[in-house]
């Protein structure tokens, strides 16, 4: 457990209940020792203050996440002495903070939910060695997406927050033989080169948010989990990946432009309205099904009445 905080009796409280639990605890005062820290300690969890003295929490939470000495699994927690207001929480999450919580927790829940975290993150590690992830791009593997949304499923339910899962395919842009009129078209059902699969998994990581897991589903075709997406949010991010994914250059030399399709399925209230790890990316595979179609819109959200 690495902790970040300028009042060294909240050090000196977890340290005292967490060593007996068997964790081992480092603790700094400042975000600039945190960053230092961060490299060599490999935590499991990090909390951190939301008010560092030194320099901006958010700022030093994106850098933790940015950094290739920080397992992108690692959860990172805010705390916070008064009442967290909502563009806070939300500008936190999105530099890739799992949660924003009040010092007002009870000690007890605050202990079942470092442990519960902990736990995660471990058997991901686990997971991982297991071929999870493509050590070569960084990006999961269908297994590993499979597991991430079981993780996500299950936080979302119990926290009653929204939920999306966008998947979108790569493929080649072409027109038509001089002469005949036609303009661009879609080349679907040939296999993308692998410079483009390379190129297009890229620009998912460096486009993507911090909280986002990116993997690859098939041999053209991309998975995105986004943990607090709206409908409407998830709608968004697909086009503004997809269009990240066409017009980003400059392209390794020799590649075409790229066209890409995206379907998604995502829920305001995942505890509303329950939805298993496989549906979730059952459906939006369904609506990128659908959008392939000859008729179909670049940008397909998932409706009920596909499957049938």
């Amino acid at each position: 457990m690495l902790i970040a905080n300028t009042g060294s009796w909240l050090n000196e409280a977890l340290d005292s209940t967490l060593e007996p639990l068997g964790y081992g605890v480092v603790s700094v005062a400042s975000g600039r020792e945190l960053l230092d820290r961060a490299a060599g300690a490999r935590p499991d969890v990090i909390l951190m203050d939301a008010n560092l003295t030194d320099l901006d929490s958010v700022s030093v939470c994106r850098a933790l996440r940015q950094s290739r000495n920080v397992s992108w699994h690692t959860p990172i927690l805010m705390i916070t002495s008064t009442p967290a207001t909502k563009q806070q929480r939300l500008a936190a999450i999105e530099a890739g903070a799992l949660d924003y919580m009040s010092l007002a927790l009870q000690a007890e829940e605050l202990m079942l939910k470092l442990d519960a975290l902990a736990r995660v993150k471990i058997e991901t590690d686990r997971a991982l060695e297991g071929g999870a992830v493509d050590p070569a791009t960084g990006l999961y593997t269908k297994r590993g997406l499979e597991l991430r949304a079981r993780e996500l499923v299950s936080d979302a339910f119990r926290r009653h927050a929204p939920l999306a899962c966008i998947v979108l395919a790569v493929e080649l842009e072409s027109t038509g033989p001089r002469g005949s009129g036609k303009g661009k078209t879609r080349e679907r059902g040939l296999a993308a080169p692998p410079a483009a699969i390379t190129y297009a998994g890229e620009v998912l990581m460096a486009r993507g948010r911090a909280s986002d897991s990116i993997g690859r589903l098939g041999r053209n075709e991309f998975g995105v989990l986004a943990p607090s997406t709206t409908p409407d949010g998830a709608a968004l991010m697909a086009l503004r990946l997809s269009t990240a994914l066409e017009v980003t250059g400059p392209r390794p030399g020799g590649l075409p432009p790229l066209l890409v399709q995206a379907g998604y399925e995502a829920v305001a209230d995942l505890h509303r309205t329950p939805l298993t790890p496989d549906r979730l990316l059952e459906h939006a595979n369904t609506a990128l099904a659908q959008g392939r179609g000859a008729a179909g819109e670049r940008i397909q959200p998932y409706r009920p009445s596909m499957l049938a």
